[in-house]
């Protein structure tokens, strides 16, 4: 069943090793933390736009390859997570990575003023089903990872403070067996940025105590402007309800809605 995409394009972004014995004691290695527990890691799972592999209705194919990242709608286009983020005065943009596995690549951005990293991941449109399993199953502390920044390990998966989703709602295509019941008692936030994802993902955010901090009613596009204002809030500690306001704001402003219809179609909470 094919669904609404509403969407507005301004711009595209366009071995083996030799054993040396020797008879001096071996050095200890060096201990290193879990995570640096002053520093905080928002994780974005973006599943890229993808007319093949996605129920949608078809965007021009330039920008609905979800193999090719650098032109995708949600990744490398004006508005996308990539070239927004990256274009940003709040974010600097400190590694990136590129793969042809499933994760096509990874970026990781510090923010310029606050101890907060976030790493984005471009997932492969094809495997949408595996990106929102494992946005879900992060959200309920199943997955925890690490990353290695620079002389720090930073949390990624069920070690963010925050998890994030960008992309088409793949819950109206196809059903998950994993109930995601929380598994450490953490609760984690999260933002969905799909079409009606308070409805469709409500059961699995509810077994995974997780805690929405921006969520959408009806139809919309996932661009990253919505995500980026959003975070703005909540990394200066705003309320629930003034971080709603800044994406609805932004969401307003580039599709050329009321705040009204934004701030119906954005909300917070249960």
């Amino acid at each position: 069943m094919k669904y609404l995409l509403i969407f507005c394009i301004l711009g595209i972004s366009g071995s083996c090793e030799s054993q040396i014995v020797s008879t001096k004691p071996a050095p200890q290695p060096k201990s290193i933390p879990f995570s640096d527990t002053l520093t905080k890691t928002i994780h974005v799972f973006v599943a890229l736009c993808d007319n093949k592999y996605q129920g949608i209705v078809p965007v021009p194919a330039r920008i609905g390859n979800g193999q090719d990242p650098d032109n995708n709608l949600y990744w490398g286009c004006a508005f996308g997570i990539r070239t927004y983020f990256k274009n940003s005065k709040e974010w600097k943009l400190i590694k990136s990575q590129k793969s042809k596995e499933v994760r096509l690549e990874r970026l990781v951005f510090k923010h310029v003023s606050k101890n907060y990293y976030l790493v984005a991941d471009a997932w492969d449109g094809q495997f949408i089903e595996q990106c929102t399993q494992e946005f879900l199953q992060s959200c309920s502390g199943q997955i925890k990872d690490t990353l290695h920044v620079k002389d720090k390990v930073i949390g990624i998966d069920g070690n963010a403070v925050l998890v994030a989703y960008i992309g088409h709602d793949g819950l109206m295509d196809f059903q998950l067996s994993n109930t995601f019941e929380n598994k450490d008692g953490k609760k984690r936030d999260c933002i969905v940025l799909a079409c009606i994802s308070k409805n469709y993902f409500a059961p699995f955010l509810k077994a995974a105590k997780a805690n929405p901090l921006v969520w959408t009613t009806g139809l919309m596009c996932p661009e990253a402007y919505t995500l980026h204002d959003a975070l703005t809030g909540y990394i200066n500690k705003e309320t629930q309800k003034q971080i709603q306001q800044r994406a609805a704001l932004a969401y307003a402003k580039y599709q050329k809605c009321s705040v009204k219809a934004a701030s119906n179609l954005l909300v917070t909470g249960w």
